[in-house]
């Protein structure tokens, strides 16, 4: 696979999540969040992009989103659970994603607020449409996510180098 040809970034922040009595890591999705996220895969699946590989946080809430999403596309991606995207910054984020291997061409990125945000608005150097109007006023809720793509290596990632693709949220 060529490091010219563009590649994609799908940055997800995991759905609705409860508020028991367990520690923020083990917090489960709420009812909402279940059928958030089931509708935010059928929404992922209508983008056609063949996820490559998909990198989860080890959170709960990330590990229920990405279960009940990844259901609504046509194939499984290898799923890898990491621990540095739980309460990551986006430079942490950057980092994690400066490791993928050249192989993957599509990464889809399941993480937390505030770190996904802040990765979508600093990789994003331009955008198409009205995609980054919609992505600042509407924040990033739960279950939302942005489509970006870069050319180059996943090593020369780095603010301002991708196109803000698309954004998507679950209606309020």
């Amino acid at each position: 696979m060529s490091v010219a040809e563009p590649r994609r970034i799908v940055l997800f922040r995991h759905a609705k999540a409860d508020w028991p009595q367990v520690t923020d890591h083990e917090r489960p999705l709420a009812e909402r969040g279940r059928m958030d996220a089931a509708v935010a895969g059928r929404k992922l699946a209508d983008t056609h992009i063949p996820v490559d590989l998909a990198l989860c946080s080890t959170s709960a809430r990330t590990r229920e989103t990405w279960k009940l999403a990844v259901q609504e596309f046509p194939h499984r991606p290898k799923t890898v659970y990491e621990e540095r995207v739980y309460e990551a910054s986006p430079g942490e984020l950057i980092a994690v994603l400066n490791e993928t291997p050249d192989d993957a061409q599509n990464v889809l990125l399941i993480g937390h607020n505030p770190g996904i945000q802040g990765l979508a608005e600093i990789l994003a150097g331009s955008a198409e449409g009205d995609a980054l109007e919609r992505l600042s006023r509407r924040g990033f809720p739960a279950a939302a996510f942005a489509v970006l793509s870069f050319e180059g290596s996943w090593k020369s990632l780095e603010p301002g180098t991708a196109t803000l693709r698309d954004y998507w949220a679950p209606s309020e």
